[in-house]
């Protein structure tokens, strides 16, 4: 059965690092995209950062751009998200997401696969 399984959350200080990853289990299909989104409480969920499985084109979230970068393995089956700079808003439940066909990576009713998501606590 196609699995997501995200590691890494944890809690640091202001502007410091984390680095998450997220294991696809054979047989997920994300031939097109995986990327993460995150989800605060009292928010929706909302992208963070894409990959395109085939290409390795990326794409950002406006609020994490320029501290956070997204990138797989060789093997395309695991993804990370490099989070530096990390601010209090950042502070959420990140989970890591896949996509079988063409379509917007960006917007979660889309998504086909969703891991159970890890938490990402900031600190001031």
């Amino acid at each position: 059965q196609p699995q997501l399984v995200e590691s890494g959350g944890g809690s640091v200080q202001d502007g410091g690092s984390l680095r998450l990853s997220c294991a696809a289990s054979p047989g997920t299909d994300k031939r097109w995209c995986m990327g993460w989104f995150r989800q605060a409480p009292g928010k929706e969920r909302e992208r963070v950062a894409t990959i395109y499985t085939i290409t390795g084109n990326t794409g950002y979230a406006n609020s994490v751009k320029g501290r956070f970068t997204i990138s797989q393995d060789e093997a395309r089956d695991t993804v990370y998200l490099q989070m530096n700079t990390l601010k209090v808003e950042d502070n959420a439940m990140y989970y890591c997401a896949g996509k079988r066909r063409p379509g917007n990576c960006s917007d979660p009713a889309a998504i086909d696969y969703w891991g159970k998501g890890t938490l990402v606590t900031i600190s001031s």
